[in-house]
């Protein structure tokens, strides 16, 4: 049997929670992260169960990826504005936000970036429509396609909100 697998599969920033409830379903099933890349997974053979795995948007920071190591966890890679980091199961509970507030200051990120993206896709597109270049429709199809994806965020920041007056 082989002990590496790559799989390519596609999640939207709005669904990044599938993405790590897979990438644990993949480690449950003994095949834990080993790297990442555009739509790319890279996996290593493990005990099954051995690994749970938590991803979040952080920009570069060595000083975070050492405090993450300090608690256990081992930094697995990232791509784009995404990090990723696996711990040993046996070692305790992994998770990265550790309450509702730290999840929406979370999703708040993820929704600023969309937010400025979005924003020059939507000037440059508007501005080459009126240029000689025939590709301004391109910028403004991703425009619309990134402020599709900050109506998702909106709409989990939100129903997070609801669910912190609820426990206040």
């Amino acid at each position: 049997m082989e002990n590496r697998k790559t799989i390519r599969k596609w999640f939207w920033v709005w669904s990044f929670e599938k993405e790590e409830t897979w990438l644990n379903e993949m480690a449950m099933n003994g095949w834990v992260l080993e790297d990442v890349g555009l739509a790319t997974y890279h996996f290593v053979c493990c005990e099954p169960g051995e690994y749970s795995v938590r991803l979040e948007m952080h920009p570069y920071d060595e000083a975070y990826i050492s405090f993450m190591q300090e608690t256990g966890a081992e930094y697995i890679g990232r791509y784009a504005m995404w990090i990723y980091f696996r711990k040993k199961t046996a070692d305790g509970p992994f998770d990265l936000f550790s309450d509702i507030d730290s999840r929406i200051g979370h999703l708040d990120k993820i929704g600023k970036m969309l937010a400025a993206v979005g924003g020059a896709n939507l000037l440059i597109g508007f501005v080459n429509s009126f240029s000689p270049s025939r590709f301004g429709w391109a910028n403004l199809l991703c425009a619309t396609l990134l402020m599709y994806a900050l109506g998702r965020i909106h709409g989990k920041k939100e129903a997070l909100e609801k669910e912190r007056l609820l426990h206040e």
